[in-house]
C-alpha cells in the first residue's frame, strides 16, 4: 500500500521511499525514512494535499508525493 491509500488515524510504517534524484532526496531529508512510523491525519477537501504525522511533527505532503512511498500498516508487521 502507498501512503496516499492509507486510511485517517491508521498508524503504519515506511517501507520503502520512492522517487528519483532531488524529489526522493528531499522526501529522505524530511524524516520519510524506512522503518518510520507515520499516520495520516486530515486530507484536504478535494482530496490534495495530506497531512501526516511522523517523529513528533506534523507535515503536508501532495498526493502524488505520496504515492511514491510504500508503507504497511502497523497491526500487519
Amino acid at each position: 500500500m502507498t501512503l496516499d491509500k492509507l486510511p485517517i488515524g491508521k498508524p503504519a510504517v515506511i517501507l520503502t521511499v520512492g522517487g528519483e534524484g532531488n524529489l526522493r532526496c528531499h522526501l529522505l531529508d524530511m524524516g520519510l525514512i524506512p522503518h518510520t512510523e507515520v499516520t495520516v491525519r486530515k486530507v484536504a477537501p478535494l482530496g490534495d494535499p495530506i497531512e501526516i504525522f511522523l517523529r513528533g511533527y506534523t507535515m503536508t505532503l501532495r498526493k502524488d508525493d505520496a504515492s511514491k512511498i510504500e508503507v504497511r500498516p502497523r497491526e500487519e508487521i
